[in-house]
């Protein structure tokens, strides 16, 4: 049984940074691919960043060179650090496995960009 826990949000300025986590228990992280995922108010959830489990990273055009993905597997914890926040970045941010497991969803972790 996988369960997911993310942390990290907050409200920041626009241009500002946070670093989210989330951590997995469970055996299969150390060889699922991961990727973290958002929902702004009124829009369908969006797949951001994605990584395998050696380490190769994808991204959401919205987000590159702005968003990094990392992963600890000896700490079955994946990273989102997010740089130059927008205001348009505001949303709840949630991790799973990519393709997502429809178990696996947690509770999320809300990222407000704002002034």
């Amino acid at each position: 049984q996988v369960q997911l826990v993310e942390s990290g949000g907050g409200l920041v300025q626009p241009g500002g940074s946070l670093r989210l986590s989330c951590a997995a228990s469970g055996s299969i992280f150390t060889i699922a691919t991961m990727g973290w995922y958002r929902q702004a108010p009124g829009k369908q959830r969006e797949l951001v960043a994605v990584i395998t489990s050696g380490g190769s990273t994808n991204y959401a055009d919205s987000v590159k060179g702005r968003f990094t993905i990392s992963r600890d597997n000896a700490k079955n914890t994946v990273y989102l650090q997010m740089n130059s926040l927008k205001p348009e970045d505001t949303a709840i941010y949630y991790c799973n496995t990519y393709p997502a497991g429809p178990r696996y969803w947690g509770q999320g972790t809300q990222v407000t960009v704002s002034s």
